[in-house]
């Protein structure tokens, strides 16, 4: 079963349980998935590659604005937020620890053979596509520039 499906499916549990947030929540992220589907030069597919990176934005998304609303002193508007980004998460892979990111992260550097801060950019594009979904572009940025300083 591929995740719109799982979606849809869930969406219908959450239905029976009354859950409101997760209700919503998975409403929000079909909608998300409807809409890439029927995007201007989409293949009305929807492949599990693309929805992983339209659910690690709308994770990101979620998570920046419970910042801001706590810097703003709602937290009731910003613990919302959070629930949704919960739920969003449990249908991403395990996030990585951060010493299997480094251990990956130094695989990464060996296999496109990078010395330097200059070859940032190369470790980044491998870094990006392998661990998609698994850890966040922040934490491996910060990583790679620790381990090539």
């Amino acid at each position: 079963m591929n995740l719109f499906d799982q979606i849809s499916n869930d969406i219908k549990n959450a239905m029976l349980a009354k859950d409101k947030l997760r209700l919503e929540t998975l409403r929000g992220i079909k909608k998300e998935f409807l809409e890439a589907k029927t995007a201007k030069g989409s293949d009305g597919e929807l492949s599990d590659d693309i929805a992983m990176k339209i659910l690690v934005k709308m994770v990101k998304q979620r998570k920046d604005s419970a910042q801001i609303y706590i810097e703003q002193n709602r937290p009731e508007l910003a613990e919302s937020e959070l629930g949704e980004a919960k739920v969003i998460e449990e249908y991403l892979p395990k996030q990585m620890t951060e010493a299997e990111l480094e251990a990956e992260l130094k695989n990464i550097i060996a296999e496109v053979g990078a010395t330097s801060a200059k070859d940032m950019g190369k470790v980044m594009g491998v870094a990006s596509k392998k661990l998609a979904g698994r850890a966040e572009g922040k934490a491996i940025s910060a990583k790679v520039k620790e381990l090539l300083a």
